[in-house]
């Protein structure tokens, strides 16, 4: 059984958000490590969302029980969330309604922007973190998988993906009345990552020709050659700081990458230098000709806030550019809302008939078990094959309507009602089926993501 248990930007503050954010590398293997029961565990970390998928092998009340308990235990431990505000945050969604979340998180139609694009990467990122962890499941490996599908046919049926804007381009669509005009803005990046690519490819969209990056990682030269852009290195950033109209920061970093003291001492450095003139008190020299624009994509933060209080200087998190965030356009919406309804009650009853088809093999094994018997039995009396053939007939004849029965009853959600059945009639108890095929698959219809 499938149960997710979600916390976003619907039902948490980014402070929260930003606290769930960190160290969640080890939560999916404490989760699995939790009980018996766990089968499995995939954890989606983003700067909206956290969000732990569940597999249990229990009752559904039990096994919620189970999933609930799991995840607060290994949230609390990796990131010092309490529990108790755990609870107040994380929604929970069970079998086919956690399904249908995740296929519509992976369309983008639960993020602050409706139809981003950048949650199917991270959906299928978390996937991938958890193979290598060894926490997934063939039902976890099928949902995701299902999920990453899904949101393909989202974007080439609908027009999800034009109704909504990324974080970077909204972001960039609030900075426009600060601009004057883009191809003569001074653009500085910290972070080589998705964002920084997204970021770069959206300036470029508005015309920016002067983007410098950092990053502290040492990354910035590489990015900058494959990205014909200038790198900034240690000794340097002062400078691009204190010319930069536009300071965009998308990095991993859990401490601050900016802050008004490096603000400060970096015009400071740069008026000492006759670089640029300087304003207002000593202590706190400023660019006079442009107001200066920090935005943070960065969760946790990037930037402290106290960078809006530096004369000058305006701060864009990501707080409020949820604020902002577009209404979304309710016709492509709506039908993208159908398809992933349809896709989730088509999950759902393969998950059904997956998990009856070890009971219909123990029936018919059963069965023909008690054929092959007898006919051994009465092999010496030299019966007639067409007797054997017959009887083998009137045996699949009998199986056909518990077999058909089956399927009606994994479509209607009552599997276990069909196993306990064969169990009272027959004394038939099915054994779990091999679940490395479904991995595989998984693995042969997965594109590359990359970094």
């Amino acid at each position: 059984m499938l149960i997710c248990l979600t916390a976003s930007h619907k039902t948490a503050d980014f402070v929260t958000l930003e606290r769930l954010s960190v160290g969640t590398e080890s939560i999916g293997s404490d989760i699995r490590a939790h009980s018996e029961c766990v089968s499995g565990a995939v954890v989606v970390a983003t700067c909206n969302r956290f969000e732990a998928y569940v597999d249990v092998d229990e009752p559904v009340t039990a096994g919620r029980a189970i999933a609930v308990e799991a995840t607060i235990e290994a949230v609390t431990a990796a990131t010092g969330v309490e529990p108790e505000q755990l609870r107040e945050v994380f929604e929970v969604h069970v079998a086919e309604r956690a399904a249908e979340h995740l296929f519509a998180v992976s369309a983008g139609l639960e993020s602050v922007v409706v139809g981003e694009g950048e949650i199917a990467g991270q959906v299928r990122r978390s996937l991938t973190s958890a193979r290598q962890a060894g926490t997934t499941s063939s039902d976890l490996e099928r949902l995701f998988q299902r999920a990453s599908q899904t949101s393909r046919t989202i974007k080439n049926q609908t027009a999800l993906s034009t109704a909504g804007r990324s974080l970077v381009r909204l972001a960039l669509d609030l900075a426009e009345s600060r601009v004057t005009d883009w191809a003569q803005t001074r653009v500085l990046l910290f972070g080589t990552g998705a964002y920084a690519g997204a970021s770069l490819a959206a300036l470029r969209d508005r015309g920016v020709e002067d983007v410098e990056v950092y990053s502290a990682s040492g990354r910035a030269e590489r990015f900058a050659a494959s990205h014909g852009i200038d790198p900034v290195s240690d000794a340097g950033l002062p400078r691009a700081i204190a010319r930069a109209e536009i300071i965009i920061t998308c990095t991993t970093s859990e401490d601050y990458v900016l802050d008004a003291d490096r603000l400060r001492a970096a015009h400071e450095s740069a008026a000492v230098a006759s670089e640029l003139p300087r304003i207002g008190a000593a202590e706190c020299p400023v660019r006079h000709d442009v107001r200066q624009l920090v935005v943070d994509l960065g969760l946790p933060r990037n930037v402290n806030p106290d960078v809006q209080h530096a004369p000058g200087v305006e701060l864009l998190d990501l707080e409020t550019i949820r604020l902002h965030a577009p209404l979304e356009e309710l016709q492509a919406s709506s039908s993208a809302r159908t398809l992933v309804s349809k896709a989730a009650r088509k999950f759902s009853t393969v998950s059904q008939e997956q998990n009856l088809t070890p009971a219909i093999v123990a029936l018919r094994s059963h069965v023909f078990g008690i054929l092959d018997a007898e006919l051994e039995r009465v092999a010496g009396k030299s019966p007639d094959p067409r007797t054997e053939q017959a009887l083998r007939h009137l045996a699949g004849v009998l199986l056909h309507t518990p077999t058909s029965r089956a399927r009606e009853f994994a479509r209607a959600g009552q599997s276990q009602r069909y196993i306990d059945a064969i169990e009272t009639l027959f004394g038939v108890v099915p054994e779990a089926s091999p679940v490395d095929a479904v991995a595989d698959a998984a693995d042969s219809d997965e594109p590359a993501v990359g970094a």
